[in-house]
């Protein structure tokens, strides 16, 4: 799952990338636009992979304490 978030992430952070430097959105662009069903669903999984990497920095932050 892990690896998951982290792919979506990048995929994310890359698309809005794009749109910051080129005003170009690749996922509307491949799905038929922003309004698209798939986009949609798409943007939704990314923004869930965001949140579950947010229990990445926990996750580490907890494991480096428990070594000390």
């Amino acid at each position: 799952m892990d690896t998951v978030a982290l792919i979506l992430s990048i995929i994310g952070s890359l698309n809005w990338g794009l749109v910051g430097i080129f005003k170009f959105d690749l996922v509307a662009w491949i799905f038929g636009g922003q309004a698209a069903v798939i986009s949609r669903i798409i943007y939704a999984l990314v923004g869930l992979a965001g949140l579950w990497c947010i229990t990445l920095l926990f996750r580490r932050n907890r494991d480096s304490i428990n070594a000390e």
